[in-house]
């Protein structure tokens, strides 16, 4: 059975950090691309960062660019997303994903593909202002 258990999220203070986890057992995990998303109450759900599975590389939006970053640690079957000066419309669950597939997809106009064959039971990240 395939598990992606997330953790890490909480309160934080505007311009503060915090760093997700996601753990994944039950599959292998170096063939699988990671996304982070997160669902705000009435909002789409977005993905926020993605680490490929062919070369660890990373896609981002605009929206998160130069504050958020994935890594992974494929030795751990684990991804980490370190969240910096977050604000108050970061708040969401934060969900990660795993694709059976070696690239972060990207779709023209609206951002990471949200095709991802596993998905984790989400972390909440609450940011005050």
């Amino acid at each position: 059975e395939v598990q992606l258990v997330e953790s890490g999220g909480g309160l934080v203070q505007a311009g503060g950090s915090l760093r997700l986890s996601c753990a994944a057992s039950g599959l292998i995990f170096d063939e699988y691309t990671i996304g982070w998303f997160r669902q705000a109450p009435g909002k789409e759900r977005e993905g926020v960062a993605c680490v490929s599975a062919s070369d660890a590389s990373t896609y981002y939006p605009d929206s998160v660019k130069g504050r958020f970053t994935i890594s992974r640690d494929n030795a751990e079957n684990t991804v980490y997303l370190q969240m910096n000066s977050l604000k108050p419309d970061d708040t969401a669950v934060y969900y990660c994903a795993a694709d059976l597939f070696p690239r972060c997809m990207v779709v023209d106009g609206k951002g990471l593909s949200r095709q991802y064959d596993y998905w984790g039971q989400g972390t909440q990240v609450t940011v005050s202002s």
